[in-house]
């Protein structure tokens, strides 16, 4: 059993993690939570509760915290321990592939860990023979499983969209007569987004993500052309129209920033693109090297965290006027959620997840390709490294330290496992700040859902 309690916002909110129940207390309740939590007896949490409340009070805010305790909602056991070895056991399916269509680039980001396109390797696109050999590999290991997810990935994919044009046609032509359902995701600079990609995209694309930073000196600075001009005006047009019509359709998108130590008020880049007309919107801080004179530090994590702070109490005053938008890392579901797979070991890489380079070889996800020593297989062998796929299998929340007794494990499933390896030279440890960064979100994210409901 594990509570986390906290305060914002005006607002005692108490986290009851193993069933992710969410309360919301005064005080005495509050404090009779912490007092049994901390390991005292109900005597003694009474006696101080009533102390400082009443006895009255304090006996009512005791029944409360017991019927609760009965429903499971407080104070309760531990629910996916006792599974956590079968699990690392199972026999997964392939369920999402990463197709890097383009190892190459127009923009000249400074954060890539792309390399431009490169990956560590070569410049190179994506055949269409390799990606429909990617495809059929997808289908026959997928299980039983309907829903199959694709995305569109680069360097920049649309620098080879006749391919992808292909394969999206391809994906139809097999899936009805397989029992299959593809959905396709492309992830664009905007640079070559034109009109006739755009109505393509919103006939056939289940999602497009669009990279666009926040204001324009912090987009440019840290997304230029390699002639060093910047791309902020050129794009954002384009996402502005393209968003409109997908919103329209009913159709899913979100435009996708990153924030550096260049823009440690990156709350102001959120609001910019809101106030561009965007409505959902992802802006994530960068993992990069320590020496990038632009990576995050640990002494920049209390302005990070009180940004996120910001942020959330203008959301809940936008969503008040009428206009409000959605912020990717403060969607929680509270009442369903991610399935127990999800919320033991997150997005699946290695295991569920894959990214195919242009040549067709297997990588756990997009942060491992070029890394000799995570090559799984390739389209034409299927997956013959094993025994790294079996690593990866065992990946999840209960075997990470820092994992196990962290209030956040059922919402980040143990975070990006390529984050934990750049940093610590384990699949199975954690990056720090991440860790940090992620803990204030999910706190943000419980808070606006109460201050909303």
């Amino acid at each position: 059993m594990q509570i986390h309690q906290y305060k914002s916002n005006g607002l005692n909110i108490v986290l009851d993690v193993p069933s992710g129940s969410v309360h919301i207390a005064d005080d005495v309740m509050y404090d009779a939570v912490e007092g049994l939590a901390r390991g005292l007896g109900e005597e003694a949490v009474l006696a101080a509760a009533a102390e400082k409340y009443g006895e009255e009070e304090a006996r009512e805010a005791l029944g409360e915290i017991g019927e609760l305790r009965e429903a499971g909602m407080l104070f309760s056991e531990e629910p996916y321990a006792p599974s956590v070895e079968a699990f690392a056991k199972r026999t997964p399916v392939v369920k999402a592939l990463c197709l890097h269509v383009a190892h190459d680039c127009n923009l000249a980001c400074r954060y890539c860990f792309a390399e431009e396109g490169e990956y560590h390797g070569r410049r190179a696109l994506m055949s269409f023979e390799t990606g429909k050999k990617a495809l059929d590999f997808l289908v026959e290991n997928s299980g039983s499983r309907t829903n199959l997810e694709v995305d569109f990935f680069g360097g920049e994919p649309l620098m080879n969209w006749d391919t992808v044009r292909r394969l999206v046609a391809y994906g139809r032509e097999i899936e009805g007569g397989r029992g299959k359902h593809f959905r396709f995701t492309l992830t664009t600079n905007g640079v070559l987004l034109n009109d006739e990609v755009m109505d393509f995209c919103n006939r056939e694309m289940d999602n497009v993500v669009m990279s666009i930073d926040g204001r324009r000196e912090v987009h440019d600075r840290m997304r230029p052309f390699r002639s060093g001009a910047g791309s902020y005006d050129l794009i954002l047009p384009k996402f502005q129209k393209f968003a409109e019509q997908r919103r329209e359709l009913g159709l899913k998108y979100y435009v996708r920033g990153t924030y550096t130590r260049w823009n440690t008020d990156f709350a102001a880049d959120v609001l910019h693109l809101a106030d561009c007309g965007f409505d959902q919107i992802s802006v994530e801080p960068v993992v990069a090297p320590r020496e990038a004179d632009y990576s995050l530090r640990e002494e920049d994590i209390p302005v990070l965290t009180e940004q996120y702070d910001i942020l959330a109490r203008e959301m809940i005053r936008r969503e008040k006027e009428g206009n409000g938008f959605n912020f990717f890392h403060f969607m929680i579901d509270l009442t369903g959620g991610p399935c127990v797979y999800k919320r033991l070991s997150g997005c699946g890489s290695g295991t569920e997840y894959l990214a195919v380079t242009p040549w067709g070889d297997f990588y756990p996800c997009h942060q491992f390709v070029g890394m000799e020593k995570f090559l799984l297989g390739n389209v034409d062998t299927g997956v013959v490294n094993r025994g790294l796929a079996g690593e990866f299998a065992k990946v999840n929340v209960y075997s990470k330290k820092e994992c196990s007794t962290c209030f956040a494990r059922f919402f980040c499933s143990g975070g990006c496992l390529a984050n934990s390896y750049n940093f610590t030279g384990r699949i199975d440890d954690v990056y720090g700040i991440g860790c940090a960064l992620e803990k204030k979100r999910v706190e943000c994210a419980i808070m606006l859902k109460a201050a909303l409901a």
